[in-house]
């Protein structure tokens, strides 16, 4: 379905990326609104990874158009799309990489203090982040000290700690219970809507996907957005 909604923020045009032999993307299309929580679904091997690291501006597709508020990514520098990542972009992973040797708190406050933040000022703003994802009395433990599900609430807090105007989100609560994962992913949309920024959700689950507000559905590399399908 390559029909682009007016206003969005970020989309992708017949998309297409292969690994050798293998085609990983044949002609997918994508498109987001700030504010919306998109759940990009599909079996393992589908494309669906593949598909949020082109947008991203990690993997660079072999055909195709990716536009992010008005700028197309391809024909961007690999330094302007680091940078890009670094100011609008957050993410989170499916087992959190947070840095061991740090603490919670300072894992919150890594990207503001690598983007030139004052120590105490990315603290301050990492605490409140931490608070609202209610984690904020783990700030001085690392990453060892601490459950699965808090770990991945303090991921989310340092994805969102920058104000990212897209998050990435690549099964966020693959590795958690269903308690745990319901929690991080009431606690993940809520933050995110608050800011308005849209989300990428990368999901097999389709408990994960009730959270989001659209679905596209990518199997061998082709996409379907079924809530267009079911518009029309």
């Amino acid at each position: 379905m390559s029909q682009t909604p007016a206003g969005s923020l970020l989309t992708a045009t017949d998309l297409h990326k292969a690994y050798g032999a293998t085609p990983a993307l044949d002609g997918a299309h994508f498109s987001i609104h700030p504010g919306e929580v998109v759940a990009v679904m599909g079996p393992s091997g589908s494309g669906k990874s593949t598909l949020l690291h082109c947008l991203a501006g990690i993997v660079t597709p072999e055909s195709g158009t990716i536009t992010y508020d008005g700028r197309e990514l391809s024909a961007m520098s690999d330094r302007e799309r680091s940078a890009l990542r670094r100011s609008d972009f957050g993410f989170v992973f499916q087992f959190g990489q947070l840095v061991p040797e740090l603490t919670c708190v300072e894992n919150v406050a890594l990207p503001l203090r690598l983007a030139g933040a004052k120590r105490k000022d990315a603290e301050r703003t990492a605490l409140s982040w931490m608070e609202r994802l209610e984690v904020d009395d783990l700030g001085p433990k690392r990453p060892g000290e601490v459950s699965g599900g808090q770990g991945q609430r303090v991921a989310v807090a340092r994805a969102l700690a920058c104000g990212p105007r897209v998050l990435f989100a690549d099964e966020p609560t693959g590795a958690l219970d269903s308690l745990n994962g319901e929690r991080v992913m009431e606690l993940l949309t809520d933050a995110a809507r608050s800011t308005n920024a849209a989300v990428v959700l990368v999901t097999h689950e389709a408990r994960v996907a009730a959270y989001s507000d659209r679905e596209v559905v990518v199997r061998d590399g082709k996409s379907r957005d079924l809530n267009l399908e079911f518009a029309g």
